[in-house]
């Protein structure tokens, strides 16, 4: 998959804080390993940075992977990205050697 329709994927999510869609060219393909995509976006609204990861395959989309529900979405509305939170998933990358697709399709993570 091309960088180029990455971008516009993403151009199609909304900031979680103010609701306004983000611009491609604020949106920084970090890297990809197969369907894995790391992406620095930025919202021209306010400013907000996110690092996003996401499981980008070509094809059918499965039963069931509608995103999340709305609790799970008011759980997490407002919460912050802290610099250890960062340094930790940097951690956790830099050592990982296992499956993306298999990590994140688990129901609960451990």
């Amino acid at each position: 998959m091309e960088e180029k329709l990455i971008k516009k994927l993403m151009a199609s999510m909304k900031c979680e804080e103010c609701g306004q869609n983000y611009e491609s060219g604020n949106i920084d393909v970090i890297g990809h390993r197969e369907d894995m995509w790391f992406m620095r976006v930025q919202c021209t609204a306010c400013h907000t940075q996110c690092l996003v990861a996401a499981v980008v395959k070509e094809g059918k989309v499965p039963e069931g992977t509608n995103g999340f529900t709305g609790a799970e979405i008011e759980e997490y509305r407002g919460k912050t990205i802290e610099i250890d939170d960062v340094l930790d998933m940097h951690n956790f990358l830099t050592d990982f050697k296992g499956d993306f697709s298999r990590l994140f399709g688990q129901e609960k993570l451990r």
